[in-house]
């Protein structure tokens, strides 16, 4: 029998408003998911099966007693869209992002190259004091070198903005949209995301937003049936907690939604002089790195196990580990794979997760596809030449845990 915790979730369990679909019931009287045409083929059954196994029907449970721990990333998996680019967008747009120290931007992030550096500088420098906000709303230049070093990783001019990071650990862009978080407090950051939540749940479905002088994605919306999802494994005594390569204070805002508390959402952290953020990551297994492939794995096993130093990038016994994990994206390729019942992947068309995925080597792995705005067929994945990422930003083939390379595979659901 597990330990139970005395903790109160259920009592703040979400509604699946918007499912269209009512909460499941199983012979025992156990929630189970809503039945929904989003579910694909028989994944909707195998994790029912799952929570009926391994669940405890009408309990609240914590990973620290026992009970079974589920992982869920949030952008494009919870959600449709990105809630951190959401929060930098409008940031932009409503003047937020404030000029660093002495004017020199490579403060902000020790990744951006000293090209993006000066080219930020170019852009940005002499329209704000430091540590003052920049007027990004209406300066169309110094906007638009933020929004191209952030989206496309690169200066107006074409330059390499990042360098020299672990590309299996941490995504310097996520991370820099978190460090631009610097000089204001977590109570500012959460009411600048509450404000960007709104106007992106308010648009239209498809719509797009001005941001400088550039197009960009203009609304978000919560998938019902992840809602569905979390509340069933809340409601059966499952520990469900959030891992995004979002920044923290932002992913609370949206995730308390969903009946998640604060406390267990792990995002990207900076570092705080007294309240105020700074650009200083907080460190995770002896070095920086963000909620991001490996990094989402050392942020588990460091907040949740209490494993740290360099042990905290390394997989865990499986009695030591999620069992149930669910994800879009390559940053979430390790995370999900540490997952020990089941694997739920939206298709984002991401290399190294599909392949991961299709290949599904002890049959453990469940291909979805969004439930909201559905990708289209690709080519098959290249997994036997670009399965890998490796840590040098390279590619290389996916190979299985007996070192078989793992053939390209046909992408099968969408």
């Amino acid at each position: 029998m597990r330990t139970l915790a005395a903790t109160a979730l259920l009592l703040a369990l979400p509604s699946c408003s918007g499912s269209g679909e009512h909460p499941g019931t199983s012979a025992h009287g156990c929630r189970t998911l809503a039945t929904d045409s989003g579910w694909y083929g028989d994944n909707r059954d195998q994790i029912d099966a799952m929570i009926g196994q391994l669940g405890t029907c009408g309990k609240t449970g914590s990973a620290a007693n026992s009970a079974p721990l589920a992982l869920l990333d949030w952008d494009n998996t919870m959600v449709r869209n990105d809630a951190g680019n959401a929060t930098f967008y409008w940031m932009v747009n409503n003047s937020r992002v404030r000029q660093p120290a002495g004017g020199n931007w490579s403060t902000t992030s020790s990744y951006l190259t000293p090209q993006a550096s000066a080219a930020l500088a170019a852009a940005c420098g002499g329209l704000a004091a430091p540590g003052q906000p920049l007027p990004t709303g209406s300066h169309r230049g110094c906007a638009d070198e933020l929004v191209s070093v952030y989206t496309q990783r690169q200066t107006r001019s074409g330059a390499i903005a990042f360098t020299g990071f672990n590309r299996r650990r941490i995504q310097p862009a996520d991370a820099w949209a978190a460090q631009l978080l610097a000089g204001w407090t977590q109570a500012e950051v959460a009411e600048f995301a509450v404000a960007a939540r709104q106007q992106n749940l308010d648009a239209a479905q498809d719509a797009e937003q001005t941001v400088g002088s550039t197009r960009q994605t203009g609304w978000l919306r919560y998938q019902p049936q992840m809602r569905d999802l979390v509340a069933t494994l809340q409601a059966n005594g499952f520990d469900v907690r959030i891992i995004s390569a979002s920044a923290e204070p932002v992913v609370r805002v949206w995730a308390a939604d969903v009946g998640i508390p604060a406390d267990h959402v792990m995002g990207v952290r900076t570092e705080q002089d007294g309240d105020v953020l700074t650009p200083r990551l907080v460190r995770c297994g002896g070095e920086p790195s963000i909620p991001f492939n490996e990094g989402k794995r050392c942020r588990v096993n460091e907040q949740v196990f209490g494993v740290h130093g360099a042990t905290a990038f390394q997989q865990l016994p499986e009695q030591r580990r999620q069992v149930f994990a669910a994800g879009d994206s390559d940053g979430d390729a390790t995370f999900t794979a540490d997952a020990t019942a089941l694997r739920l992947v939206l298709n984002h068309h991401q290399i190294e997760l599909m392949c991961r995925a299709y290949a599904n080597a002890d049959g453990r792995w469940l291909v979805n596809p969004f439930f909201i705005d559905p990708l289209p067929m690709r080519p098959p994945y290249p997994c036997a030449t670009q399965g890998f990422d490796e840590p040098d930003g390279g590619q290389a083939p996916l190979r299985q845990p007996d070192g078989s390379v793992v053939p390209d595979q046909p992408d099968r659901v969408h």
